[in-house]
């Protein structure tokens, strides 16, 4: 049925120009779908060669992710969500995995940081750990309680070293060698194995076992006897998966990845495919005079059919194949920049293979085929003379398929913009997205009808506005299908950045606010190694400090809307009455406590997890760990401060340093507190703050120029096919005495009037789906700085015009001169 005939090879060779804008629309699809299809892949397949492990030819490691089991049966869903901090392995389980037959050794190892007596930062292991990294004694023995081996120093002296338990004095009994993971600038510290464990911070938990196997057994054998061994309590890795249990960032770059191929690449697959659906029906639709000829002379609708489909056969897959050359490049590029920032392991590489080109070479042959035999339908089935009928005067009537399922659609955006409104947290921003998704969905459906109340009503001012203006009004309401395709992709571009780039400058602004107004703190010490509980006590006894706390920032994970979300969390170490002192927390229901097992929370995470004070709620520690905490009180400025407030002691033994993260402290000077960290001030930790967040900035803006960049380029293209189409048109208005310039002018109100409904369009389903997220987020209106969204305005005005005007000159070249 399409095998490629004459007609549609003539039609591509002899009329080019007209396959051009689908061929940029179908390319620009094809470069959406593959670079987040490359990003999603590599998402999938990410892993991190190990090093530390590289002699361990099995490793047994905990899950790094927190499991939440709902339902029963067919009906049980297991919601896996990583770990904010790490997961740690029970020590019982290392004899466990020593005992299976295939095994030579079982090594625990554990790594954690330590401070020296000068308060530099270093890193500890234990000894038995270098039967598999390769460390070797240059100098003396191996530790026993009470010593270290270090990789400097003499043997024989006395160090005194800061660990979980407060400072100790060891002896140091051997000076070692160096190996795998050394930091550069940082010593290195090896206890005993049973003392290590003891003062790593969470006593008793291990990093991962190291399973050394006896000769001639496979280190695949090895690993199905060990998993047998510990019935399923831990992971075992062989092989290149050994670098997820080193590395457990790994598992949270695997989740960006996901998030970004997966979750927008979704979005803006849908984006991209439905705006080349438009370009090609509009494509079709601007040839029905030529199959309504076709009709009368006799050809079939399935010739006409099968004539449209060997056209997407001959373009889709050349412009599926042109879109996947930028689109690796821009994957490229966008994983390049989530390393530069941190967010992606730097021994990750970027997975590029046939499967996601080959989707997206299919996914734009699918939709122009889709696409093509949809706006086929009609010219093919009609009567020639109805054809030619039709051909001359847009039909009004509307569809019988679209418009239902567009109004369905519109209802749809209506109904979930008010149930967001009632959501908080997450909750609102998951339906909020599908809010702007509905209403794009109703204005493509809905676009001649809504194109042609447009023109109604940005026309009226036109009419007064001079000929040029008058006339464009009027071709307005006539062509409203033309009007629609060329209004759709810029309601796109409008809509989509509004709500990305919008999203991330109301929070900014909440978080500002809330800092602004919480922070009562005069200095805030700050360490990226951690600072010890005897930073905290010298920082209290520090002259003309009035109130001194020391912070853990972490995150929790929270049962919030049915899953589990993360939530920034702060331990406490100090009392209630001095956090009082530096921070406001605007506490609205009950007292803050901080003794064991209560905790406080941000009012908007409350409602969102259902609890209130006096309540308990089920939380997961940053191991992963489940902890029931009583609700004490609930307060009103987490966003810019901590969305749940702890007790240090709650946290110390389940994050990876027990050591405050920072030092409040109202009171004293700069001078004094520079002993013990980096003093900031009230606005340089807030900016340090909005430092940290750049991150998130980043990927709003960058998804919004994605998808705004391709709504645009879409828009511009389907503007230059719409003018291009009306040579005839405008040859005629030349002919009947209407000057040049009188000609530009109209093309120009027209544009102006396509920008202008686009952008109205656009910023109302922006609003649409802000408003309610900010309620539930920020319990704010959305806030729009007036350059950006002044920006955006004249980007669409700029494009509608230019786009518009180039090909309307080209299209009047060689016709009367006025």
């Amino acid at each position: 049925m399409f095998v490629p005939n004459g007609l549609a090879r003539a039609a591509v060779r002899f009329k080019p120009a007209a396959f051009v804008g689908t061929f940029i629309a179908l390319a620009m699809a094809a470069l959406i779908v593959s670079a987040c299809g490359i990003l999603l892949e590599t998402g999938i397949r990410a892993s991190v060669p190990p090093v530390r492990y590289a002699d361990a030819p099995v490793v047994a490691a905990a899950d790094q992710r927190a499991h939440r089991v709902t339902g029963h049966g067919d009906s049980r869903e297991d919601e896996a969500v990583p770990v904010p901090d790490k997961a740690w392995l029970d020590d019982s389980l290392v004899a466990k995995a020593g005992s299976v037959t295939g095994a030579r050794k079982a090594v625990a190892d554990v790594t954690f940081q330590v401070r020296t007596g000068s308060g530099a930062p270093a890193t500890a292991h234990g000894w038995g750990s270098t039967s598999f990294t390769g460390e070797r004694l240059t100098a003396g023995r191996a530790p026993g309680e009470g010593e270290v081996v270090r990789t400097s120093g003499t043997v024989g002296e006395h160090i005194t070293l800061t660990t979980a338990d407060g400072p100790r004095t060891f002896r140091v009994s051997g000076i070692a060698k160096e190996g795998k993971q050394a930091r550069a600038g940082q010593d290195t510290f090896w206890f005993a194995d049973s003392e290590a464990v003891r003062v790593c911070g969470h006593p008793g938990r291990i990093d991962a076992i190291a399973v050394l196997p006896k000769d001639s057994v496979t280190a695949e054998a090895l690993k199905s006897q060990v998993a047998q061994a510990l019935g399923g309590r831990a992971e075992v890795h062989i092989g290149d998966d050994r670098g997820t249990a080193e590395d457990p960032s790994l598992a949270e770059a695997k989740e960006v990845l996901a998030g970004l191929g997966g979750s927008f690449g979704g979005v803006a697959a849908m984006v991209a495919v439905f705006t080349a659906a438009g370009t090609v029906a509009l494509s079709v639709a601007q040839r029905a005079r030529e199959f309504a000829l076709l009709r009368a002379i006799g050809t079939t609708p399935r010739q006409i059919r099968r004539s449209i489909a060997t056209e997407a056969l001959l373009l889709a897959p050349l412009a599926g194949l042109a879109g996947c050359v930028p689109g690796i490049a821009l994957a490229r590029w966008w994983f390049e920049q989530l390393k530069d920032k941190g967010a992606i392991p730097e021994p990750v590489e970027l997975s590029v293979s046939y499967i996601p080109l080959l989707s997206a070479v299919g996914a734009v042959l699918g939709t122009a085929l889709l696409a093509g035999y949809m706006a086929a339908r009609r010219p093919a089935r009609i009567k020639p003379g109805q054809a030619l009928t039709e051909a001359a005067v847009e039909r009004l009537r509307p569809g019988w398929i679209r418009t239902p399922l567009g109004i369905a659609a519109a209802v749809g955006g209506f109904v979930c913009a008010g149930f967001a409104a009632s959501l908080t947290g997450e909750d609102a921003v998951n339906a909020a997205l599908g809010i702007v998704v509905l209403f794009m969905l109703a204005v493509a459906l809905l676009g001649p009808l809504v194109a042609r109340a447009c023109a109604a009503l940005f026309g009226l001012p036109l009419r007064g506005a001079g000929i040029s203006a008058a006339l464009a009004a009027a071709n307005s309401r006539t062509n409203a299908r033309r009007l629609a395709s060329a209004i759709t992709p810029i309601v796109l571009a409008m809509a989509f950045s509004s709500v990305l780039v919008f999203m991330h400058t109301s929070e900014e602004r909440a978080t500002r606010e809330q800092q602004r107004a919480g922070i009562m703190a005069d200095h805030i010490v700050t360490s990226d190694a951690g600072l010890t509980p005897d930073a905290v006590r010298q920082a209290a006894r520090t002259p003309d400090v009035t109130a001194a706390v020391g912070l853990l920032k972490t995150e929790v994970l929270v049962p919030a809307g049915g899953v589990l979300n993360s939530a920034s969390t702060q331990g406490v170490m100090g009392s209630a009455r001095d956090l009082a002192r530096v921070q406001d927390l605007e506490v609205g229901k009950g007292a803050l406590s901080l003794k064991r097992g209560e905790a406080a929370l941000d009012a908007s995470l409350a409602r969102s997890a259902g609890v209130g004070v006096g309540d308990r709620l089920d939380l997961r520690l940053p191991d992963g760990t489940k902890a029931t905490s009583r609700i004490v009180a609930t307060y009103a400025r987490g966003m810019g401060l901590s969305q749940v407030t702890l007790s240090h002691a709650d946290l110390a033994t389940h994050v990876s340093s027990p050591f405050a993260t920072e030092i409040w402290a109202k009171g004293g000077s700069v001078a004094d507190l520079a002993k013990l960290g980096t003093v900031l001030d009230r606005g340089d930790y807030t900016t340090a703050q909005s430092l940290d967040r750049e991150l998130n900035a980043w990927a709003n803006t960058t998804m919004a120029a994605v998808l705004g960049g391709f709504a645009a380029v879409a828009a511009a293209n389907t503007l230059v096919m719409t003018v291009l189409d009306r040579r005839r048109e405008l040859g005629t208005l030349r002919l009947i005495g209407s000057t040049r310039r009188q000609v530009l002018r109209m093309v120009h109100w027209e544009a102006l009037l396509v920008a202008l409904a686009g952008i109205v369009l656009g910023t109302g389903i922006a609003l649409a789906t802000l408003v309610p997220m900010m309620e539930g987020l920020t319990g704010q209106a959305p806030y729009v700085p007036p350059l950006v969204y002044g920006s955006f305005v004249a980007a669409v005005v700029v494009l509608g015009v230019t786009a518009a005007t180039v090909p309307a000159r080209s299209a009047l070249r060689g016709t009367l001169d006025a």
